[in-house]
């Protein structure tokens, strides 16, 4: 293993003197772009809030560095359900479109703005970023970048920050995860749900319950204790298994599943909303799903909670960094996951790899929960031509080219499984 983190030092060294002298030929249409003008960068651009037709990969002014930010070259951008959120709009307070998304990348610092200290220029780092991520380079405050550990892959590292943070974070600060607890978690088979079930397995004896799309129950059935049907009434067979139900639920669906999942909850369980993923059903947003999923929240009564001592809270990441000032908080939190990483207690499951030209395809595999653990932007990877062609012509202006309607029935998605 040390043999193999010299050798990833050594090529980090010279990997900006070759991004910068590449041949267009080696990229294609990347390369074509990259030969222009040397301030200009590729990105993916929405150009309205709405459906797919609405991500274009366009040429962008490459940002610099301000004071007590770092330029990174992009390696790797890790896609997320909320991705698909603000795609759709379907935030609250949206940003002004066009906007590059994106909230997580790793690559290589190529520039250092003032007052920066920590890091030098060809350090291999991960970070977030506060929108903009997807684009071949980005600037964020240092507070949010964290080193990469030497054997850890850029594909890897762009998958770690977001999932493993979160899952951490509502695990052992919210809701006090201890020895010989239960965890029930949604989406047992995404990114997230393949962190918690993860760190759970740091702490002994916890029991893990689990939902997922059946197709999912053969790869990951190793990482839960009990797995469900996502369809299925889990809440009678949690109950089957542990009549008095579990000490945590982790919701990210809402709708009819906050109810249920309180009504599982032990006396002092806890109950945490981090998402709201029902509430996406279709491409575009939907008043009547977001309508729909509100009302079946079930309204909570303070005073039924004093009564059977329940705890009930809500976490984002996101607010939390760039709302509410907690990157210290993050940092801490970074540093025990990087060790945990270190000892080989956790390491981010990746599904799949995708060229930027091909965003909506892989936006379309996390809405149709095809994915098992986290969908990357390989900022390097040329697209498969049928996908490239289909998906995000480059537009020099970033406007919105309409897609012809049925062009995209009979085209195979494919996934590129690393």
């Amino acid at each position: 293993m040390a043999k193999e983190g010299a050798q990833r030092a050594e090529e980090t060294e010279q990997m900006i003197e070759k991004e910068g002298g590449r041949e267009a030929a080696e990229g294609g249409a990347a390369g074509s772009l990259r030969a222009g003008d040397a301030k200009e960068m590729r990105a993916v651009v929405l150009s309205a809030f709405g459906g797919l037709n609405k991500l274009r990969v366009s040429k962008k002014a490459m940002p610099e560095p301000q004071e007590g930010e770092l330029k990174i070259r992009v390696k790797a951008c890790g896609l997320n359900f909320i991705d698909l959120m603000v795609r759709q709009g379907n935030i609250d307070n949206p940003p002004k479109t066009p906007l590059v998304p994106g909230f997580e990348c790793s690559g290589i610092v190529e520039a250092l703005g003032d007052s920066v200290k920590g890091f030098e220029i060809g350090d291999r780092v991960m970070a977030f970023v506060n929108y903009n991520a997807w684009a071949e380079v980005v600037c964020t405050p240092v507070e949010f970048v964290y080193k990469i550990p030497d054997d850890m892959s850029f594909s890897e590292a762009a998958a770690f920050p977001m999932n493993f943070v979160t899952a951490y974070m509502m695990l052992f600060e919210v809701a006090n995860l201890r020895e010989g607890m239960s965890v029930l978690v949604h989406s047992a088979g995404g990114g997230v749900g393949q962190a918690v079930a993860q760190l759970c397995s740091t702490i002994p004896n916890v029991t893990v319950f689990g939902t997922a799309s059946s197709f999912k129950h053969e790869a990951i059935k190793n990482s839960v204790t009990h797995l469900f049907d996502r369809n299925a009434d889990y809440v009678q067979e949690v109950k089957r298994i542990s009549t008095d139900g579990v000490d945590i639920v982790l919701d990210c669906l809402c709708g009819e599943n906050t109810g249920k999942g309180l009504s599982l909850l032990k006396p002092l369980g806890t109950y945490i909303l981090y998402g709201s993923s029902n509430m996406v059903t279709g491409e575009t947003k939907s008043f009547f799903s977001f309508a729909k999923s509100w009302w079946q929240v079930e309204k909570v009564n303070p005073i039924k909670l004093y009564e059977e001592n329940k705890v009930i809270a809500g976490f984002s990441l996101l607010n939390l960094l760039f709302k509410q000032n907690r990157g210290g908080l993050i940092k801490t939190v970074m540093d025990k996951l990087l060790n945990l990483y270190n000892s080989k207690k956790i390491k981010p499951v990746v599904d799949s790899l995708w060229a930027l030209e091909e965003v909506k395809e892989a936006m379309q595999r996390i809405h149709d929960r095809g994915n098992i653990g986290k969908l990357i932007l390989d900022v390097e990877k040329a697209p498969t031509p049928l996908m490239a062609n289909d998906s995000t012509e480059t537009s020099e202006a970033g406007e919105e080219e309409e897609d012809h309607e049925g062009d995209n029935e009979n085209k195979e998605r494919m996934p590129f499984i690393q």
